[in-house]
């Protein structure tokens, strides 16, 4: 649209009373009567009951759009209902400021004035009010002016996916579409004098990917995460005092930064094998495993103590059964813990050690995320990252154990893809060093780093953050978990949405369910 004159102001604003007369000259309401507009007595309750629902767009002094909203229940609107219902014949005693919905009952820009996006202006304001207030959507009736041409052929539905699909223009459904808007419903009789329409309506509908249902609790899950990664340095240790001197002196320096996490790397206690030297690989392997509940314990008392949760890495596990698994521990600052377990062994692992993999693949809630755990060679395969994804994982946290550069791109390379395909933070964490006197460990490659997806809102490269490759060392990185859920509903590409589930699909296989349904029960009676 060519504007008639030059534009040189352009400003969104709240509505006032002295905005009438100019409103009700252009405000002709069109799927109306053409002599209907607002009341002064209708606007004025409006601003009354709630300003900031009411806005306008303004050019050059002159108002040219406006849009008005008011608050309601989802109860009301989920349904069937007439725009005289939900707005109680115009009266607007509908309106229920401690409702859950944003309700628009009105948007409106001059003939002369279209083409500008100037609606767009108003619906973003529309939903940057949603997310302040902290309502779970906006919600409205839309006409279909142009069902009249079809509807001899197609019922409102057929008409409805071919705007969908562009093969038809509708210039309120095809607008709303472009803005993220969802049609939940057709609704009929909507407004009985919309002859364009043929009486029916679409209830649109943009979800608030921010809001947080009411709760009793005081404490809101943060959306800034801080992460806090060791890069261990294996030396000898003779005792477990030994080590945990050196693992409460990065527990410490981590939370001091206010840390919410911190990740320790895998079998980072295997220099206490260099006492069993004298043993076989695998029978040394099982000496240290007297070690872990031991060390489970402590590392629960740090994660008190310093007000911090604690991935524990991974240690040698002895189930009752005699099978040697590598485990660690989700160790929570408010005192409760749960076990994670390596899936996949490597090789080396079952030929030097006797390691069987284990069964449980689940995600783990904590007080600031949803997160996930694989230990290393399992980050290779991305079914396990991509059942916790399913189930709402917001960080995954890698321990791992390299000994070359080889191996430790392999573990890189594919905790950078499950970021991308996952839509979620990776945290990496590994050990440096060597240790002469531990068979099967005698050196250490690793650069502990935090992935992220690739989109605009994150690191062009996809890493947050990178530790310095063979050096014992913290790092320290916050990630912003509002920044996932834009990515899922926003994004430039949408990997979780747009997977063809029609096709394809991951799951766990019913046996496998059923023994992990069986371990959690064991847990409980504990």
């Amino acid at each position: 649209m060519e504007p008639s004159h030059k534009i040189n102001k352009v400003e969104l604003r709240n509505l006032r009373m002295e905005d009438y007369a100019q409103l009700s000259k252009s405000f002709k309401r069109i799927y109306a009567d053409h002599d209907v507009f607002w009341t002064r007595e209708q606007i004025k309750k409006l601003i009354t009951i709630f300003p900031e629902g009411q806005v306008v767009t303004v050019v050059d002094n002159k108002i040219v759009g406006c849009a008005l909203s008011i608050i309601v229940d989802y109860d009301m609107v989920k349904g069937d209902h007439t725009y005289a219902k939900v707005t109680g014949n115009e009266t607007f005693n509908t309106h229920n400021p401690n409702g859950n919905i944003l309700y628009g009952i009105e948007v409106f820009i001059h003939p002369d004035y279209r083409g500008l996006r100037l609606a767009r202006r108003m619906y973003e304001y529309r939903k940057e009010l949603c997310e302040k207030l902290n309502l779970k959507a906006i919600m409205f009736g839309g006409r279909i002016p142009n069902y009249h041409k079809y509807a001899d052929t197609m019922r409102p539905k057929e008409y409805i996916d071919k705007v969908r699909s562009r093969e038809i223009y509708d210039p309120v459904l095809t607008f709303q579409l472009s803005n993220d808007f969802h049609v939940r419903r057709v609704i009929r009789n909507y407004l009985p004098n919309d002859e364009e329409s043929k009486h029916c309506a679409t209830l649109l509908q943009w979800d608030n990917i921010y809001y947080q249902p009411p709760t009793d609790s005081y404490v809101d899950r943060k959306p800034m995460v801080r992460i806090g990664l060791v890069q261990w340095q294996m030396r000898a240790y003779h005792t477990i005092d030994d080590v945990f001197e050196q693992v409460e002196f990065f527990v410490d320096a981590v939370s001091d930064y206010k840390s919410d996490f911190i990740l320790f790397p895998e079998y980072f206690n295997a220099p206490l094998m260099a006492k069993y030297n004298d043993m076989g690989e695998a029978q040394s392997i099982r000496a240290l495993a007297q070690y872990t509940e031991q060390m489970r314990d402590r590392f629960v008392e740090l994660a008190i103590s310093y007000n911090i949760n604690i991935i524990t890495g991974s240690m040698p596990y002895v189930k009752a059964d005699g099978s040697l698994y590598n485990v660690g521990f989700l160790c929570r600052r408010d005192g409760s813990y749960d076990m994670y377990e390596k899936i996949h062994v490597t090789p080396d692992e079952v030929k030097s050690w006797g390691l069987s993999g284990g069964n449980l693949v689940q995600t783990f809630d904590t007080d600031c995320a949803k997160i996930g755990i694989l230990i290393c060679y399992d980050v290779e395969f991305p079914e396990l990252s991509r059942l916790m994804a399913a189930e709402g994982m917001q960080i995954l946290f890698v321990p791992f154990m390299t000994d070359t550069q080889n191996a430790y791109s392999r573990v890189r390379v594919c905790a950078q893809a499950r970021a991308i395909e996952n839509e979620c933070f990776v945290a990496i964490a590994g050990s440096v060093g060597n240790l002469p006197r531990v068979h099967n460990m005698d050196i250490q490659y690793a650069q502990s780093a935090v992935f992220t997806p690739c989109d605009f809102a994150f690191p062009n490269d996809g890493k947050r953050a990178e530790a310095t490759p063979n050096t014992e060392m913290i790092l320290v990185s916050d990630v912003d978990l509002d920044l996932l859920n834009e990515l899922h509903t926003y994004g430039s590409v949408r990997n979780l949405r747009d997977r063809r589930t029609d096709l394809y699909e991951v799951k766990m296989k019913r046996a496998a369910i059923e023994a992990q349904d069986k371990t959690e029960e064991k847990d409980n009676t504990k």
